[in-house]
């Protein structure tokens, strides 16, 4: 997490928590460009100086929050890699499920995501879709016994990349998400992953 200070003490954690917790809440009610660290610190009942002492500027919070949302998509989806699927369908339709949770559930999400996308000034971040690609290649080989090789690969980004930025704009105008793109991306991801399984079906 990008803090001016690392956390040592059950407290300091706690209180970047409370503070992100409240950039998430000003990014809900006011949008990205609207929030500053004085209405994260008015929101958090702290002084200014104590979101300065975490984070020097309103850029550095929305890094933060941004990795904390990635933080809990990765955790929604490697728990459903870590539970028992009968089939690849099941699993790809749980990991669905497990993205459009986190939208609904997590406040900020729909704005922010992962920061992907956004100008949050010269961050040296490594892009989301590549991380997913590296640990769904691990799951296919211990899970499934394939081997991912190049072609593997590239149909995994396009599966990937192609889920995210659908069930992405489903969310943009509606709060629920708009059920025709999700079933579209989960058609998209079906097609390109089929290949992939077409050894284990």
């Amino acid at each position: 997490m990008t803090v001016r200070h690392e956390p040592v003490q059950a407290r300091a954690a706690q209180r970047i928590e409370a503070l992100l917790d409240a950039a998430a809440a000003v990014v809900v009610e006011h949008g990205i460009e609207h929030l500053t660290t004085a209405l994260v610190a008015e929101r958090a009942g702290a002084s200014i100086g104590t979101v300065y002492r975490y984070f020097p500027d309103r850029v550095a919070v929305l890094v933060a929050l941004a990795e904390r949302n990635f933080e809990r998509m990765h955790l929604a989806v490697g728990r459903v890699l870590a539970a028992t699927h009968e089939t690849w369908p099941e699993v790809l339709e749980a990991v669905v499920e497990a993205m459009v949770e986190t939208f609904r559930e997590v406040p900020s999400f729909r704005a922010l995501r992962s920061g992907e996308g956004l100008d949050l000034g010269a961050q040296d971040r490594e892009p989301i879709v590549p991380q997913y690609v590296a640990e769904v290649a691990v799951y296919l080989r211990e899970r499934w016994g394939i081997e991912v090789d190049d072609e593997s690969r590239e149909r995994l980004e396009l599966a990937i990349g192609g889920l995210d930025a659908l069930v992405t704009y489903a969310f943009l105008h509606d709060a629920d998400g708009d059920p025709r793109y999700l079933a579209m991306g989960l058609r998209i991801a079906h097609e390109q992953l089929e290949p992939v399984f077409a050894a284990v079906d």
